[in-house]
């Protein structure tokens, strides 16, 4: 049995998918979920990481671990990590700020005390850490649909955003194959977009253009506080505007395992058009 929390989010819903797919024994486990949100077979179970003692499974071949932001800034990570230490493997998803914000508390060290508990859990484990994630564009969802534009900062700043699916698709390797015990994996894109090609690219993908409006910081990170701590904010703002040269280099591990390239932001754009429309 793998059990896969976050499992109605973009990156746990088409992982339980895959897995399922795959014909292994999947409990979904989330705050909110219903038979309905997952493949016919698949156990779901309704539970909050922040009461770890509180309906999550007791035993597991593996585990899929995504910890939600409000928990990883305020949670205890060995208590939330402990339900799951008799499991076979613990695939942590974490973030890249890890290793290029490590003095973040929202990017870089909140994060890091979770990788440090799944270390020290006793169980085999991996780590996963994606950059920024192609579905950050749904923020523009609503904009698009409504007056075909997209607004951002630092709209020629390019970053090698990474499509969830192929972060799933990492992911459902490491649970389930050997050979990635103790690896910490950095996953990106195939190459950097800008705001304004990506934008491009999802009018290209609807089939109607997108204007690009350039925001100021300022005025990106008052629409960002609006939904999400101010550390989270002004971290999330740096990275975009003055990012790392490892922040806009492309990792070759997502490739390496996958045995393909991961997708371009257009692949992700065209595949889920429909939103936008």
């Amino acid at each position: 049995m793998i059990v896969v929390t976050g499992a109605t989010g973009n990156v746990g819903r088409t992982l339980v998918r895959a897995l399922a797919e795959q014909g292994h024994g999947v409990t979904a486990v989330s705050r909110g979920i219903a038979p309905s949100d997952v493949p016919h077979g698949v156990r779901t179970v309704t539970a909050d990481l922040a009461q770890p003692a509180v309906g999550l499974p007791s035993a597991a071949d593996a585990v899929f671990l995504l910890v939600g932001g409000d928990l990883m800034m305020a949670g205890d990570p060995a208590q939330v990590v402990a339900p799951f230490a008799d499991a076979g493997r613990i695939v942590l998803l974490s973030s890249q700020g890890v290793a290029t914000r490590p003095d973040s508390m929202s990017h870089g060290r909140a994060f890091a005390a979770f990788e440090q508990a799944v270390m020290e859990s006793g169980t085999e484990w991996t780590i996963l850490r994606p950059g920024g994630f192609a579905s950050n564009s749904y923020a523009w969802a609503p904009s698009i649909k409504a007056a075909r534009t997209a607004a951002a900062p630092f709209g020629e700043v390019g970053l090698p955003v990474i499509d969830p699916d192929d972060i799933a698709a990492v992911a459902a390797i490491t649970l389930t194959r050997p050979g990635h015990a103790k690896a910490i994996y950095e996953l990106t894109g195939p190459a950097p977009t800008t705001p304004r090609q990506r934008a491009a690219a999802i009018g290209d993908a609807i089939g109607a253009p997108v204007t690009f409006i350039d925001q100021t910081r300022e005025e990106a990170r008052a629409q960002m506080l609006t939904f999400m701590p101010t550390p989270v904010a002004d971290t999330t703002l740096d990275i975009l505007g003055t990012p790392t040269v490892r922040e806009q280099t492309v990792s070759p591990d997502a490739e390496k395992i996958l045995g393909r390239a991961p997708g371009t932001f257009a692949d992700w754009a065209r595949r889920n058009a429909e939103a936008f429309r």
